[in-house]
């Protein structure tokens, strides 16, 4: 990042002298409709990713891939390679510029090799885990009608197999678009034979890419910038998700830009991020190919660790990781994280964890508490970068930075090229005043999606981000600018947006509140404000998953409202405190406050199965009944 600066500097004939200077946005392109960047030019995204710069050896590790039970090092050489097969079999099967490529995978470099043959051709990648329910992976390709589909046999999680081949049969004979669809060998013991279906031929990896030997070097489709080359979905917690399509320059302009300047990451990094392929994290993650990263990528729990031969239950399993492979730079969830901090787990007592240099969280917000926790945990010399970005973007709107202070439970700075603001509900900036306010994104960027696919797309994508305030992005985050230190205080999803006797404030107040003073009470909870037809104003009120073996009662409810109290204030004491069974999730992990806000005020909620637990939603519609 600094030299970036002194380069600006030289090149422009400036005197920037800091981040902020570095950051100060000039240009007047509208945002919607989306504005075209760099027309006439072309690329190829794959070509980006696998041959990033001269400085990369070929025969350096270009991917670590690491399970519970199992270690692969793969070349560049190799990696290319094998992406020269892929792309065979994908030639023999006659995918053209445009078709749909979907990935029913985990996160291993088949799924990853299987990414880069498609964008290699001009088509476009979209995946989801193989974890998710086949209801919600029909709910979001049925849309995008794809013309293959790769799969896993199995996988393995937690030290237990678990066999995905049913879900797949189930899943290809709904697609009626498929001509083949192939299955890798993810678990080698369980064979990758599944029958027919409807949906045409079925191939083994090895016989798919055995069906001609294709072309002798890899060939890479020269393609306008803003060629879609993937498709990734919206949460879709009250409705069918929302097939976002990504293009190929603003991915890899942001994405280079976040990884190089802001994370200080190229040759001789080695990049991790727990995540599936669903998540955009993973699309992030692989475009570290194209700094000249090596990728670790990892399949499993994180609390398993390959230990002489065998998977055990360890704790320490992923910062064992960061030892063994050399990681520098460690990207996780906040969650993860706050359980860890729960746990009470020191890796740097036992580890060295001499390679680390940066800790990415994302997800949810990050709690001021396990900012402490994790430079008390990891060391005091990294960077700790709580991020913030989302799916619709692929990438940050608020980044690390190696140039300014890290400060507890603030996102250090604005990305560049990225003109975040807080809005107050009239359209007012407040970032400067320190309220709380929308998350807004004032200037175009190149990273904003080039479409929504399907007939009704245009009008999604305009209600989706521009309908609050015309003209402008409207992302759906609660935020707080604090004036003094420049930095990003997330306060939960706007749908989360609580406003008791007039007060705005976001759910992740009052999680911060619980996982700091009863993490060994609570293990999680729901905070939802309430407001029906016939209120005269809205009820705070919260939900309590309570740890195993841990009572609910009254002095619990009088100690959570007692602490809120005195933290926040008297506007923020919740007026129902009540045990839920369960908390629901989307496939991401991401709390559904969206739909519970609507079941609690009275709304008929027909929700999407990408809701991971959707069975316990008819928990809280009987609560809100016995509650009317």
């Amino acid at each position: 990042m600094w030299d970036f600066l002194q380069m600006i500097n030289k090149k422009y004939k400036l005197q920037l002298k800091s981040y902020d200077d570095l950051y100060a946005v000039n240009e007047s392109a509208p945002m919607f409709p989306r504005p075209a960047f760099f027309q006439g030019a072309t690329l190829n995204f794959a070509e980006n990713l696998l041959f990033p710069t001269a400085t990369v050896d070929p025969d350096s590790p270009a991917i670590f891939a690491a399970t519970e039970t199992t270690r692969e090092t793969v070349t560049w050489t190799e990696l290319r390679e094998r992406v020269r097969r892929c792309q065979a079999g994908l030639i023999a099967l006659n995918i053209q510029e445009g078709d749909r490529i979907a990935g029913y995978v985990a996160n291993h470099t088949n799924a990853l090799v299987a990414m880069l043959a498609a964008t290699s051709l001009g088509a476009i990648w979209t995946a989801v885990s193989p974890d998710t329910g086949v209801h919600a992976v029909l709910e979001r390709m049925r849309q995008i009608e794809p013309s293959l589909l790769f799969a896993d046999n199995a996988v393995m999680y937690n030290g237990k197999t678990h066999p995905v081949l049913p879900k797949v049969e189930e899943i290809a004979a709904s697609l009626p678009t498929l001509r083949a669809t192939v299955i890798f060998p993810t678990v080698p013991s369980l064979g990758t034979d599944a029958s027919d279906g409807s949906s045409g031929r079925v191939f083994g990896y090895e016989q798919f890419t055995q069906q001609t030997n294709g072309p002798e070097t890899l060939t890479f489709k020269q393609l306008p910038p803003d060629h879609p080359v993937y498709i990734l979905y919206s949460s879709g917690t009250t409705g069918a998700p929302k097939c976002i399509v990504h293009g190929a320059i603003g991915t890899l302009l942001q994405h280079k830009k976040e990884h190089i300047l802001h994370c200080d990451i190229g040759p001789g990094s080695r990049l991790f991020y727990f995540t599936t392929c669903t998540w955009m994290m993973w699309h992030w993650l692989v475009s570290g190919l194209a700094s000249g990263a090596t990728l670790v990528l990892y399949d499993g729990s994180p609390f398993r660790y390959l230990s002489g031969g065998e998977s055990v239950s360890d704790d320490l399993a992923m910062a064992r990781l960061i030892d063994e492979v050399g990681i520098t730079q460690f990207g996780t969830s906040a969650k993860y994280l706050s359980v860890l901090e729960q746990k009470n787990v020191m890796p740097k007592k036992t580890l060295s964890l001499k390679t680390l240099k940066a800790i990415y969280s994302t997800g949810s917000p990050l709690a001021p508490s396990t900012f402490a926790y994790v430079y008390k945990a990891f060391g005091p010399d990294i960077n700790l970068g709580s991020i913030t970005g989302g799916t619709d973007i692929i990438s940050l709107f608020g980044a690390p930075c190696p140039l300014t202070p890290v400060y507890q439970g603030e996102i250090q700075v604005l990305g560049l090229g990225m003109a975040v603001r807080a809005w107050d509900y009239a359209g007012h900036d407040v970032s400067q005043k320190g309220e709380p306010g929308d998350l807004v994104c004032v200037k175009a960027f190149p990273c904003q999606p080039v479409q929504f696919w399907g007939p009704t797309g245009a009008a999604k994508y305009s209600s989706s981000y521009f309908e609050k305030f015309a003209g402008v992005w409207h992302h759906g985050d609660f935020v707080r600018f604090n004036p003094q230190t420049g930095g990003l205080i997330m306060l939960g999803r706007s749908d989360g947006i609580l406003k008791p006797a007039g007060v705005r404030f976001g759910s992740a107040e009052i999680y911060n509140i619980l996982l700091q003073n009863f993490p060994d009470q609570i293990e999680d909870a729901l905070c939802i404000g309430r407001r029906r037809e016939t209120d005269t104003d809205e009820t705070v009120v919260l939900f309590l998953k309570m740890k195993e073996g841990e009572p609910f009662g009254e002095k619990l409810v009088s100690d959570i409202k007692s602490v809120v109290r005195k933290e926040l204030s008297a506007r923020h004491v919740p007026g129902i405190v009540d045990e839920c069974p369960e908390i629901p999730a989307t496939v991401n992990g991401k709390k559904v406050e969206g739909a519970v806000k609507q079941i609690l005020c009275g709304m008929n909620v027909k929700t999407s199965a990408s809701v991971a637990n959707a069975e316990c939603l008819n928990w809280y519609r009987e609560w809100a009944q016995k509650h009317a």
